[in-house]
């Protein structure tokens, strides 16, 4: 079938402006109003150009001990331009009863965790973060909603998303070392 060039103009300029209309819906995660732990604004704008990893952590999971390695996976990089942002959950099975000052001092005496920590916030239902909204949602290149607590996104430097993994995917596993390494090295 051959299409009149008329047509054939038309049909790219609609899936132009489609493409445009999608970009111009997706969220710049940088602009999020988030809270850190203290309970102070913020927004990913404070980490711009640094490798993310962000994860939804809870204190009495059976994945708590991945504090251990998102923390040396944090010392490992940092220096490189590399952050680990907590932010806490209650969402799965209660696992995360505490306030702030709680999880902060868990966080501190139990894995003397030095990574920024967030406010409590919900990654799923109707009173799911405006970030995890994003990091989630149809516009997201890895949509879906978080399964259970320690599910991990790597953003890159330029604030997109580029690797999601699951809970049972350590910080220090091959594949998120992979991620973040690939992450620091582009341009």
């Amino acid at each position: 079938m051959i299409l009149h060039p008329m047509k054939l103009a038309w049909i790219l300029l609609a899936l132009v402006c489609a493409g445009a209309l999608m970009a111009q819906n997706a969220t710049d995660l940088k602009t999020i109003p988030l809270k850190d732990i203290n309970g102070k604004e913020t927004s990913l704008k404070a980490y711009e150009g640094k490798v993310l990893l962000v994860v939804n952590v809870a204190s009495q999971c059976g994945f708590t001990p991945q504090y251990k390695s998102l923390e040396s996976t944090y010392r490992k990089y940092k220096d490189q331009g590399f952050a680990v942002l907590g932010f806490p959950c209650n969402d799965f099975g209660a696992q995360e009863p505490g306030s702030n000052d709680e999880i902060k001092q868990f966080c501190s005496s139990k894995f003397d965790v030095t990574f920024p920590l967030f406010d409590k916030v919900h990654v799923k239902g109707p009173e799911q973060h405006p970030l995890y909204a994003a990091l989630t949602g149809p516009h997201s290149p890895f949509p879906g909603d978080i399964k259970w607590n320690f599910g991990k996104f790597v953003i890159g430097k330029d604030g997109k998303i580029v690797k999601r993994f699951d809970s049972k995917a350590t910080p220090d596993s091959p594949e998120v070392t992979k991620a973040i390494e690939a992450a620091l090295a582009a341009k």
